[in-house]
């Protein structure tokens, strides 16, 4: 599948929508962080940010402040995997400031996993899905 697809797809898409996107998709790989590092929940925090911004429940600096930690969390580590896995929950959090996040989650997800066809694949067909849900 082409990057160029799912960037476009990606385009059409209101910020919340993307931060949703954003945070499935660090969620998918987070098991790869949570597995290295059990104790440290800044990921997994960063992506329950990211979506507590879409219903309403945080403020959009909230979510920033998340975003910052968990990226401190992925300078901490010298784990290629982990590393991205938190840079994808930060992107995932930063998303609610600037929707142009939502694509370096996606992009930082895909450094997490061995098959990245497979992966990118599953994202735009995720995404397709949450765009046919909120059009419907």
């Amino acid at each position: 599948m082409e990057n160029t697809k799912l960037i476009q797809l990606i385009n059409e898409q209101d910020k919340k929508t993307l931060a949703i996107r954003a945070a499935d998709c660090a969620e998918h790989v987070l098991k790869v962080f949570q597995e290295k590092y059990p104790k440290d929940t800044r990921p997994q925090q960063a992506i329950k940010a990211a979506r507590a911004w879409t219903r309403n429940e945080i403020k959009i600096s909230e979510a920033r402040m998340a975003a910052f930690a968990t990226h401190a969390a992925a300078r901490e580590t010298d784990d290629v995997a982990a590393c991205a896995v938190a840079r994808a929950a930060g992107h995932a959090a930063a998303t609610a400031h600037v929707a142009g996040h939502a694509i370096h989650a996606a992009n930082y997800a895909l450094k997490a996993v061995i098959d990245k066809k497979k992966e990118r694949e599953r994202q735009y067909k995720h995404l397709q899905k949450v765009h046919d849900l909120l059009e419907g």
